[in-house]
């Protein structure tokens, strides 16, 4: 509950903040570098860049986070994927971006064999970790929940959309923070901008090395460290750090934790001894869905399918607060433990 509390304090003054400055806050990081802020996707975004003051740029920025949240977003009634999960089983027909970004999660379901599903809609909303205090959701409708859970239900064909069950819902929330992130780098590529970072609400991506060409060193958080302190951290350059991690959203009841990454299984959060999953790699949409499918499967089978995949590595950390990293880390990639 103290964690919540803290979370909610600050978002408070997050926000009172953006009342002074409109939706998004701009200011100056040094003389030569910009930085701006804003609350989107139900979290804080930051872009800052080193190599310009061209407050323009961050302005494209967050045009675009509020583009593709009106698209995305399950939670906007008229998004795509809402206009899909109201369709009863209708047709409808959506953006270029939309179907590339369902793409992408169906392949990320695949690659889990249904452990990651991104038709969880309707079990995320029923134990709605956001503000949810303390409530188990009754054994039966999670039992309903799991029913419209699969989904093979998406049926893509073009630009248009159909819900083979008419109850099943899709949520995008796994993976659409490290879409829109890429999407605003490859922007700020294409001007030119070949310094900075972009965080979507603990999604790291890094615009090339640092002026002075080194890396940039991120951190990883410590699992219910209150005041968000980092255990570990790793050293990169143009690339993304994206951490899953059962403290960003939970409550406790009769002394079991009860997290937001669920089961689309079971209907209930995973137990698996994992606390948290860090990927590194090139895109962060990838980071996005790999931490989820990674958690979901555990430290061993997670560990073994980051092994198989090229230049993509993890950082694991279990509940007794260890350390499991894959073999680039350390290696390829600069890596420091902070703390026992």
């Amino acid at each position: 509950m103290r964690k919540k509390l803290f979370s909610i304090l600050g978002m408070i003054i997050f926000i009172l903040f953006l009342c002074f400055l409109g939706r998004n806050g701009i200011s100056k990081e040094t003389d030569d570098s910009v930085s701006k802020s804003g609350f989107y996707f139900d979290t804080i975004i930051t872009v800052t860049l080193y190599d310009t003051t061209d407050e323009s740029y961050l302005d494209h920025c967050f045009a675009l986070a509020e583009k593709y949240e009106n698209l995305l977003s399950a939670t906007k009634p008229d998004s795509d994927i809402s206009k899909i999960n109201a369709a009863n089983g209708t047709s409808v027909t959506v953006s270029d971006e939309t179907i590339t970004l369902l793409k992408k999660g169906i392949s990320y379901c695949d690659l889990s064999e249904g452990k990651f599903d991104i038709t969880i809609g309707n079990l995320s909303s029923l134990w709605d970790f956001s503000h949810n205090e303390g409530t188990i959701p009754d054994e039966a409708a999670i039992k309903d929940a799991i029913a419209t859970t699969d989904y093979h239900n998406i049926i893509i064909e073009g630009n248009t959309v159909t819900l083979a069950n008419p109850s099943s819902a899709i949520d995008l929330g796994g993976i659409a923070k490290g879409y829109i992130a890429d999407e605003m780098k490859q922007y700020l590529n294409k001007e030119g901008i070949t310094s900075g970072t972009i965080n979507l609400g603990g999604n790291v991506l890094t615009l090339g090395p640092k002026k002075d060409g080194s890396d940039y060193k991120i951190g990883i958080q410590k699992p219910f460290a209150e005041n968000g302190e980092a255990l570990a951290a790793v050293s990169i350059q143009d690339a993304t750090v994206v951490s899953s991690g059962v403290y960003e959203r939970y409550f406790k009841k009769d002394g079991i934790l009860y997290h937001h990454i669920l089961n689309p299984k079971d209907g209930y959060p995973y137990q698996n001894d994992l606390t948290s999953v860090t990927i590194v790699c090139k895109n962060s949409v990838d980071g996005d869905g790999l931490s989820t499918v990674c958690f979901s499967l555990g430290l061993t089978d997670g560990m073994k399918l980051i092994e198989s995949l090229p230049d993509t590595e993890a950082v694991f950390i279990t509940n007794d607060n260890q350390i499991h990293t894959s073999s680039g880390i350390g290696t390829t990639i600069p890596f420091e433990v902070l703390e026992p």
